[in-house]
Parts: C-alpha cells; sequence; structure tokens
C-alpha cells in the first residue's frame, strides 16, 4: 500500500522529480527531496535538523563540487518539513533564504497543495542556485534527480 497517497501520488514524486532535473539545468547547484512517512526508531531522540543533517550526509550531499547541495526533507508522520543548504550556499546567499522558501511551502501545504508545494519549493531554491551558481561549462549531474521516499 502506497503510505504517502493522502498527501501525494507516486505520479507526483515522478512529478517532482522532472521539476528537479529542470532546475538543475541551470545551475551547478544539486538539489535533493526526501519524503518520509515517519521516522526510524533509533532516530527518535533526535530533533528534525538533526535528522535532516543525518539524511544530508546519508545521501553525500556534502561531497558536491563547491559544496552546493540542498536537501528538502519531509517527514508527513510529524507534519514537518526541513530545508538544509550547504556551506558553499551559505557563504553567498542571505541569511533567512530558506526560511522565505519554507513559508511558501507551509502556504500550499496548508491548503492541501503538498505537491505544488513541494514543486514550488524546487522551483525557488533553484532559481537561488542559477543566480548564485550559474551553470559551469564543465558542469555534471553529481546526484540523482529521483525523489526518495520511504
Amino acid at each position: 500500500m502506497w503510505p504517502f497517497k493522502k498527501y501525494l501520488r507516486k505520479e507526483d514524486l515522478a512529478t517532482l522529480s522532472v521539476k528537479i532535473a529542470e532546475a538543475e539545468r541551470k545551475t551547478s547547484g544539486e538539489i535533493r527531496v526526501v519524503v518520509r512517512h515517519r521516522r526510524h526508531w533509533k532516530e527518535r531522540k533526535l530533533s528534525l535538523h538533526e535528522l535532516a543533517l543525518r539524511e544530508f550526509y546519508k545521501l553525500g550531499m556534502e561531497k558536491t563540487q563547491g559544496r552546493t547541495g540542498v536537501l528538502i526533507l519531509l517527514l508527513f508522520s510529524e507534519r514537518a518539513f526541513q530545508i538544509i543548504a550547504d556551506e558553499g550556499i551559505h557563504a553567498k546567499v542571505e541569511d533567512g533564504t530558506c526560511d522565505q522558501i519554507a513559508t511558501r511551502m507551509s502556504s500550499h501545504f496548508k491548503g492541501g497543495k503538498f505537491s505544488e508545494g513541494i514543486a514550488d519549493a524546487i522551483s525557488a531554491v533553484g532559481a537561488i542556485l542559477k543566480k548564485y551558481f550559474p551553470l559551469e561549462a564543465d558542469d555534471r549531474d553529481q546526484l540523482p534527480n529521483d525523489v526518495i521516499e520511504e
């Protein structure tokens, strides 16, 4: 049984993967989206931020050239999400940028538009990455674009 059907359909995940690929065509940055139903038993004492950081490193996002990875982690059982940007991004982008994206995403979620909220966040992250980390001539896609769901 598909555990996220209340929020997202499998087709939505495929569409979001395409959205990630489209955003990354204009930047040397990398975007990953992880959709989780619940925490694993051993993660129960971690804060949401700690959980997102753990996922960030598990996916090898800190190994991107220029440290330009952004993770959007959604935890549906807690109705929570976290956006994590690597240090290369923090060095150039003003503080509060991820919070602004999170606020936009939240407004979509409040209206029950989960796929639209995630797609909007991907587009917003892509625009910021394009501005500060434009596509380089020798750029290659460093991380998969698929949405991870567990």
